[in-house]
């Protein structure tokens, strides 16, 4: 499933989750047009920006992170 619309970004001061691929400090965490969350670190989130785009219904970033989907 994709998403016809542009996922809604935000920005937050700090995030306390972990990246979901490897436990690194999570940059950002998307909510999923199917439902559900994934938290991803700037590396894993750099990495795979076109896909994470293509599901997100949501992306909250952190503050300062600069992200190569946005």
């Amino acid at each position: 499933m994709s998403s016809l619309l542009s996922p809604e970004i935000t920005t937050v001061a700090a995030m306390t989750e972990r990246c979901d691929r490897c436990s690194a400090a999570a940059k950002l965490v998307v909510t999923l047009t199917s439902g559900g969350e994934l938290a991803f670190c700037g590396h894993h989130g750099n990495r795979h920006h076109e896909d994470i785009v293509k599901v997100a219904e949501r992306i909250v970033l952190e503050d300062g992170y600069e992200w190569a989907g946005k």
